[in-house]
C-alpha cells in the first residue's frame, strides 16, 4: 500500500511561527511520531511526504534511518492542492492509496493496516470515531436550529483510503466545480460515491492547538510506559 502524509501545515492555530509538525513532542518533532507509526505499519510499502519547501531540509532529517522507499513532494497552498500534488507524484500504475494528516501523530501502525485491508478489498474508507457529545446545529446569529441524531454522527479522522483512479476523478471534478473540501472523503460524498467508516480509537486526535499538544504528550507518555 502507498501512503501520502500531508505535512504542509502551519502553526497559526498553535500560536507558533513555524509548521506545527516540527514543534517538539516529548523531545521529538510531532511529525517524527507520525513517521514512526507509518513506517512500522506492515501494509505500507512506500510513503510520500507532502510538505512546504521551507520545511524540506528539517523534514528530510527526520527520514534518516527508515528503510522503506519514500519521496519528498512539494505541497500546495491548501490541503486539497497538496493531496493533488501527492497523487500526481505516485509511482506509475499504483491503484490504491492512503492519505494521512501528519498532525495525527497518535495513529498506530495497526490502524494503517486495517484501513489498507478495507481499501484493497474494494471500498473507500475513513478512520472515524462515533460522536459522544450532543451536537447542535446553529444559525448565523448563534441560535440553535436543530439537534442531529447522535447515533448517526461520526468524527472523521485519517487515514483515509481510496482507489487512485476514483480519487483523481474526484479532485478533477472539484477543480471544475470550484469545490473546496477539508478531507478527501468529502469529494466522494459530493459525487454520491460510497465510503466505509472504520472505527478508530478516540486517541487518534489531530494536534492543532497547544491543548492538543498536551493531550498528545500525556497519551504518548502512557504508551511508552506500557
Amino acid at each position: 500500500m502507498h501512503l501520502l502524509i500531508v505535512a504542509a501545515g502551519s502553526g497559526r492555530r498553535m500560536g507558533a511561527d513555524r509548521n506545527k509538525l516540527l514543534l517538539p513532542l516529548l523531545g521529538r518533532p510531532v511529525l517524527a511520531w507520525t513517521l514512526d507509526s507509518a513506517f512500522n505499519a506492515k501494509s505500507i510499502k512506500w510513503i510520500g511526504i507532502v510538505g512546504q519547501l521551507a520545511d524540506k531540509a528539517e523534514i528530510m532529517k527526520l527520514l534518516d534511518g527508515y528503510r522503506k522507499p519514500f519521496k519528498w513532494i512539494e505541497g500546495g497552498k491548501t490541503r486539497q492542492q497538496s493531496v493533488q500534488r501527492g497523487l500526481e507524484s505516485l509511482p506509475v500504475g499504483i491503484e490504491h492509496v492512503l492519505i494521512h494528516d501528519g498532525a495525527r501523530c497518535l495513529a498506530e501502525p495497526e490502524l494503517f493496516n486495517r484501513c489498507a485491508e478495507v481499501v484493497l478489498g474494494g471500498e473507500a474508507v475513513v478512520a472515524a470515531t462515533p460522536v459522544t457529545d450532543t451536537i447542535k446545529k446553529v444559525d448565523s446569529s448563534g441560535l440553535i436550529i436543530g439537534t442531529p441524531d447522535r447515533n448517526e454522527l461520526w468524527a472523521a479522522q485519517t487515514p483515509q483510503g481510496f482507489a487512485v483512479k476514483e480519487l483523481n476523478k474526484g479532485h478533477l471534478q472539484a477543480n471544475e466545480m470550484g469545490w473546496e473540501v477539508t478531507d478527501d472523503a468529502s469529494l466522494f460524498e459530493r459525487l454520491d460515491w460510497p465510503v466505509r467508516v472504520l472505527e478508530a480509537d478516540s486517541s487518534n486526535i489531530k494536534v492543532t492547538t497547544p491543548f492538543d499538544l498536551k493531550v498528545a504528550e500525556a497519551i504518548l507518555a502512557i504508551r511508552l510506559k506500557g
